[in-house]
């Protein structure tokens, strides 16, 4: 069995430049990553090859799909299907959880 009590904010640090990530769990293709951007950073448009969901712990985010934009703040969860394009830009200094299914 698996135990262990993490502190999230604590995981990963915000750092100018790239946005840093901390992969907690993976198992096939299934994975929970936690992820640190500084204000107006973009993860450049990409495709998950499985459904996500996107848990904001700190700041703001929005994520584009192609025509449509979606704010994610603190507290908020948005879930999508694999295969559709988006990218990432934080609005303000934010960490977030990325759950692939």
């Amino acid at each position: 069995m698996f135990f262990n009590v993490l502190k999230a904010k604590d995981i990963v640090d915000l750092k100018d430049g790239e946005f840093s990530r901390e992969t907690l769990l993976e198992n096939n293709d299934s994975s929970l990553n936690i992820i640190a951007l500084k204000k107006n950073e973009i993860i450049d448009t990409h495709t998950s090859y499985c459904d996500a969901a996107v848990y904001v712990l700190e700041g703001e985010i929005e994520i584009h799909f192609d025509a449509e934009k979606f704010k994610v703040e603190k507290g908020d969860i948005l879930m999508f299907k694999k295969d559709i394009e988006h990218k990432v830009v934080a609005l303000k200094d934010s960490k977030f959880f990325v759950i692939k299914i």
